[in-house]
């Protein structure tokens, strides 16, 4: 059996486990040290699993993944991403629909301190759902925008999925985040636009809230400043070349510590819940990596990716080709995998296609993100409409609310293919 055969066998075991609901950490591991012994030899599977772990977590890289973490989780806890909802609400109350948009917005500005999709969509949909069904919101809309707006959180700044993937495909990470910002913000008006569009077409999904005084205009204004100010204290000074992404996400976190402080909401009450729901995360995410690396090994020993190479070249597959075949699988995996877990597992045979495609890597990492976070709200399944629908309980059905995302769904396709054609669209924020 050649090792390309056993290569594939163990790639095929691999989605099993996961279709079992075997935990990806343990899959990867579990499947990458049996192929690697196969193929090679017991003490060779045994040396990688006594070094690969340390090699690939003891990086500075990776170590900016708990700060950023911490920085997103203080905020959340301390109450400082609440103020860009709010605001946004009271500046957008002529706006068609402006509880939604302002959803959006806030989702945005809470992805700017997270980087997680999932949290954004939970956080944000216990602020924003009830604030629209009060007013009389057409609950597919309310709960679609929440699910669909949540997946900025992989797109904006500090993006832990292009932190990873910067790491493993050997690029830099400052670029991954500017052209995030570029296809995040515009992820975030095409979704206003989808809103705005529905709300005149139908006017009776969103009615119209009653203008707020000036008063009101001015304090939401002064709500924001914490934000505004550690935002641009850690994408300012990155941006600017004053720190590298590692040194931002320690700057990030202590400078989340200072503002709650200022605001007057830090306590230990919030400490603890950060700290441990940073160490917990950290530890998901340290330990699916080790896995990923693991694997990453395995398709290199059993020459997966250079087969595929060949069949691409002897099939002559044009660029466009090979990322629609690519787009496809992340949909997929997306719809009942976290985007990590689906990134690492493909990136080890996808890197060497779309390099030999001549698809630059920066814009495929930031497309690699966009594609799996769509695949968080691809019907049937979609993580982000999950959340929501534990958000909402029993009080709207899942039907209503994928009914919602279909509207985004759509627009996140339309999206994807104007980039891939028009790869400027991303690339023009990216330094040189």
């Amino acid at each position: 059996m050649s090792n390309e055969v056993i290569g594939l066998a163990c790639v095929g075991l691999l989605f099993l486990l996961l279709l079992i609901r075997v935990p990806i950490s343990v899959s990867l591991i579990g499947v990458s040290t049996l192929g690697i012994a196969v193929i090679t030899k017991f003490k060779v599977a045994d040396s990688l699993l006594q070094t690969v772990p340390y090699t690939f977590v003891a990086t500075w890289t990776m170590s900016s993944i708990p700060m950023f973490l911490f920085m997103g989780f203080l905020c959340f806890h301390a109450g400082i991403t609440t103020s860009i909802f709010r605001a946004a609400r009271l500046f957008l109350r002529r706006a068609p629909g402006e509880l939604a948009i302002a959803s959006i917005f806030g989702c945005s500005g809470f992805a700017a301190v997270t980087g997680s999709s999932v949290a954004c969509a939970a956080a944000m949909g216990r602020i924003a759902i009830p604030e629209m069904l009060k007013q009389r919101y057409d609950p597919a809309l309310a709960t679609g925008t929440l699910a669909a707006a949540g997946t900025i959180g992989a797109l904006i700044p500090p993006s832990i999925l292009m932190i990873i993937y910067g790491t493993i495909a050997q690029v830099s990470i400052v670029k991954l985040f500017a052209g995030g910002v570029a296809l995040g913000l515009l992820t975030a008006f095409i979704y206003c636009a989808v809103v705005v569009v529905r709300v005149l077409i139908t006017p009776e999904l969103a009615p119209r809230g009653e203008e707020g005084d000036r008063s009101g205009y001015v304090s939401a204004i002064l709500d924001t400043w914490p934000l505004m100010l550690l935002l641009a204290g850690v994408f300012g000074g990155l941006f600017l070349g004053f720190f590298t992404p590692t040194e931002a996400g320690a700057v990030g976190a202590f400078l989340s510590m200072v503002v709650a402080a200022a605001k007057g909401s830090l306590n230990f009450g919030v400490l603890r819940d950060t700290i441990r729901e940073t160490l917990v995360t950290t530890s998901a995410i340290i330990i699916i990596t080790v896995g990923a690396s693991l694997f990453t090994r395995l398709v290199a020993v059993s020459g997966i990716s250079g087969a595929l190479e060949t069949m691409v070249a002897t099939w002559g597959l044009d660029p466009i080709t090979v990322m629609l075949g690519i787009g496809l699988v992340y949909l997929l995996l997306g719809m009942f995998l976290e985007p990590i877990g689906a990134m690492l597992i493909t990136l080890p045979i996808f890197i060497p296609l779309v390099n030999q495609a001549g698809y630059d890597l920066i814009w495929f990492g930031i497309i690699v993100a966009k594609f799996l976070e769509v695949g968080m709200i691809t019907p049937p399944v979609g993580i982000n409409v999950f959340v929501i629908k534990n958000v909402v309980g029993d009080e709207i059905s899942m039907m209503t609310i994928f009914r919602g995302v279909l509207w985004f769904f759509v627009a996140d396709l339309v999206l994807i293919a104007a980039c891939v054609v028009w790869p400027g669209l991303i690339t023009w924020s990216i330094p040189a």
